[in-house]
């Protein structure tokens, strides 16, 4: 997949998270205008969201698709977190225990999205907040054995 149809088709995911109608309310944009920046049609191949635009809509999404498209096309990852606890972590033994449940959720996913054989785009979606919440997981295990190093 060229690196042009990767960020199309993650705009057309960000535009689908806020809706079309909601896309074009807030960037002031047509619907024309908005399919043409994730449509794969060579006459629309060189035309993409601009950034302004991007961060409108991103603002309003419940997941940053586009921001998460260009950090894995550099191989960056990036740390998600929707829950904003107010509370500590309970230490390592709380995030080993947080880590087993959280891939048990993901393999509970797994299970039943390979089920009929083959992988949803909202199949794939589930499974991706689920490696995206062990990961959180482990930044704050990560984050707790340093503090345990160097107290």
């Amino acid at each position: 997949m060229s690196i042009g149809s990767y960020l199309k088709k993650h705009t057309e995911a960000l535009v689908k998270d806020v809706g079309i109608e909601a896309a074009c309310e807030l960037t002031g944009k047509s619907k024309a205008t908005i399919g043409r920046y994730y449509s794969d049609q060579d006459e629309h191949g060189d035309r993409f969201m601009p950034i302004d635009v991007v961060a409108q809509l991103e603002a309003a999404s419940r997941f940053p698709h586009v921001t998460s498209a260009l950090a894995d096309l550099r191989g960056i990852t990036l740390s998600y977190d929707t829950e904003r606890r107010n509370s500590q972590s309970g230490g390592i033994n709380s995030d080993v225990v947080a880590l087993a449940q959280r891939f048990g959720m993901l393999m509970a996913e797994y299970n039943q999205a390979i089920g009929d054989g083959k992988i949803s785009v909202n199949e794939a979606k589930r499974l991706l907040r689920e490696t995206l919440a062990i990961q959180q997981v482990l930044l704050e295990m990560k984050l707790n054995l340093e503090d345990e190093v160097n107290p």
